[in-house]
């Protein structure tokens, strides 16, 4: 018998549930056919809409250029069930039951992929005008808002709010984005690399006010804890998600510090015959020496194969992959690779006052992490580099001019 013929005889009528129909939901169901499972595979998700994908709400869908983003995929023509418009209320392993708004799913297999939801600003609950940007139901909430041309107050100044600033203002709005830290991308990247683009602000008119911590949130206003007072006619609130994982309480599958389903380097969680994927989940990185929380579209795409090769196949796959991000705001091509704290070294490519440049992050003499604006080259040989531990010359890796695979030792 062969390899592949055994693998079909052991995945017939076994039943694989799949908790969550965003990307890494999908992506995992996709993948079990691609891989040649052929037992019952089964998606289900909370919100009533056709699984969709998530990035272009910040952009076409959010302006208008695109009524939605569903994915491309026959889930007929796969054999993938669909059960929408289902929340997931609970797991209980020990039945191999996923609890749903309408009743239990049985599974052999249960994937958890329930992505992470927003955090809200407090006291902002029920206040006309105040807005989320998560779902396709809160991208075509705000098209109106964007078509009318209000005031718009942007709470945070993380990804998810320089990219709404940045449709914002394409649609002719007035915005104003207030910060508590000192500066954009405070939880994401380093002072010294994220100082130069603070200037992006100003320069597509988009006022961003730093050290600036909202007191409360009033029907037509904005009250910093200043006193300061900004017209709103409406605010998009963007500081930050978390996993949505609160549904698993008492399940006994283990949760980490950041409420992210524990998964092993097979992306295993705790309890028998279930995986976990995508936002709502943590892995061990050998490469980087540390459990990563990974809350970026790539690592909802790469995961699902790992879990679905795992759960067809005899031999276990690791999980290890080189994060990976990107990011258009303010006219800017944004791509981030890597993990920086691993790093010792960090080397400018370029002029952060220019269009395009690059920083390299180095540890022991290795490419660990890149984040290159506007200099895409640089990041798909970085990715590589970083892929294969090449050991780098910093001299050599400064001059922009030369490209990072010429700049090895």
């Amino acid at each position: 018998m062969s390899q592949q013929t055994q693998r079909r005889s052991t995945s017939q009528g076994r039943r694989v549930v799949v908790a969550g129909a965003g990307m890494a939901g999908v992506q995992t169901a996709v993948a079990l056919r691609e891989q040649g499972f052929e037992g019952t595979v089964t998606v289900v998700g909370a919100e009533p809409h056709a699984p969709y994908d998530r990035p272009p709400l910040s952009k076409a869908v959010l302006l208008g250029k695109a009524e939605g983003s569903a994915f491309d995929v026959d889930f007929g023509a796969l054999g993938i069930d669909l059960e929408l418009g289902r929340e997931a209320l609970g797991v209980r392993p020990g039945d191999h039951e996923l609890d749903t708004v309408a009743g239990p799913v049985p599974y052999d297999v249960l994937v958890l992929a329930t992505g992470a939801e927003p955090i809200r600003l407090p006291g902002a609950e029920g206040v006309p005008g105040v807005h989320l940007l998560r779902t396709l139901d809160d991208a075509q909430a705000l098209r109106p808002v964007l078509a009318r041309q209000h005031d718009i107050v942007v709470v945070g100044a993380g990804w998810i709010g320089a990219e709404f600033a940045t449709a914002a203002r394409e649609a002719g709005c007035a915005v104003t984005v207030v910060e508590a830290a000192d500066r954009p991308l405070a939880g994401a990247l380093p002072a010294e690399v994220t100082a130069p683009m603070a200037a992006w602000y100003a320069d597509s008119g988009t006022e961003l006010r730093t050290h600036a911590r909202v007191a409360r949130v009033e029907p037509g206003a904005v009250v910093l804890d200043d006193g300061s007072r900004l017209p709103a006619g409406a605010v998009v609130v963007g500081i930050g998600a978390r996993p949505a994982t609160a549904w698993l309480a008492g399940s006994g599958i283990e949760l980490g510090a950041h409420r992210e389903v524990v998964a092993d380097d097979h992306l295993r969680a705790s309890s028998p015959d279930v995986y976990a994927v995508g936002d709502c989940a943590s892995f061990p990185s050998a490469r980087y020496g540390e459990r990563l929380l990974v809350h970026h579209w790539d690592n909802a795409l790469q995961g699902p194969r790992t879990v679905a090769a795992n759960i067809i196949g005899d031999t276990p796959a690791v999980y290890d992959p080189v994060p990976y991000f990107w990011s258009e705001q303010f006219g800017r091509f944004v791509q981030y690779v890597g993990h920086y704290p691993a790093a010792d070294t960090l080397q400018w490519r370029g002029d952060p006052a220019g269009p395009a440049w690059s920083v390299c992050w180095l540890g022991a003499g290795r490419l660990v992490a890149l984040l290159a604006v506007g200099r895409p080259r640089d990041l798909a040989q970085g990715r590589r580099l970083i892929e294969a531990g090449t050991p780098m010359d910093p001299k050599l890796l400064a001059d922009p001019a030369r490209p990072l695979k010429e700049a090895t030792l």
